[in-house]
């Protein structure tokens, strides 16, 4: 929270708890109850309250807190304001696949409780949004670098790669075979 720098102890523990025990926690989770409109307003009513006790004197009017409070949090010109998007006009997707509405998550993902997705949200009619990459920019430099210097090194070895000398007397791999049998310079060719 903006406001909570100068905030007492007591007064953060009681906005912490606020926070941990609003009706849209844990708990919720665990008991696979859906979160409904009603709820989130219950909490938000909560965090209000909690909020009128720990600023009897009210939160500023240029409060992040107190404008989202009110609904006059003005979003134009942020990012935020771009990824709004309406709830009839919103499509999920996982996987490259559509999530339906009318089918449920684990129709998609299985009945494996401890399964974390990461769900994309596009607008309708936009389809699939965009893969992420494999691996991040700085390490797309740092494999092209890699590459480069291999193929320069290759470069070079092809350049010095000069087979005059296998011909050479010293480059002869059983000469020393030959020697210890005592057939050194023997040569056949026909007569």
């Amino acid at each position: 929270m903006s406001g909570a720098k100068g905030v007492c102890p007591a007064g953060a523990r009681c906005l912490r708890r606020t926070t941990l025990d609003g009706g849209t926690g844990k708990k919720q989770v665990e008991a696979n109850v859906c979160v409904t409109m009603e709820m989130v307003q219950d909490a938000l009513d909560q965090l209000r309250g909690a909020v009128m006790i720990v600023y009897p004197m009210g939160l500023p009017p240029y409060d992040p807190i107190r404008m989202e409070f009110e609904d006059k949090e003005d979003l134009s010109g942020t990012q935020a304001a771009l990824s709004v998007i309406e709830e009839s006009a919103a499509q999920l997707w996982w996987a490259a696949k559509e999530l339906r509405r009318v089918k449920k998550l684990s129709d998609y993902v299985g009945k494996n409780e401890k399964t974390r997705i990461i769900v994309k949200i596009q607008q309708r009619g936009q389809g699939a949004p965009a893969r992420e990459p494999v691996i991040s920019s700085e390490e797309q430099k740092q494999l092209m670098l890699h590459f480069h210097r291999r193929q320069e090194e290759l470069k070079k070895l092809e350049e010095n790669a000069d087979d005059s000398c296998l011909n050479s007397p010293w480059a002869d791999n059983t000469a020393l075979k030959r020697h210890f049998h005592g057939v050194k310079d023997i040569k056949w060719r026909p007569r």
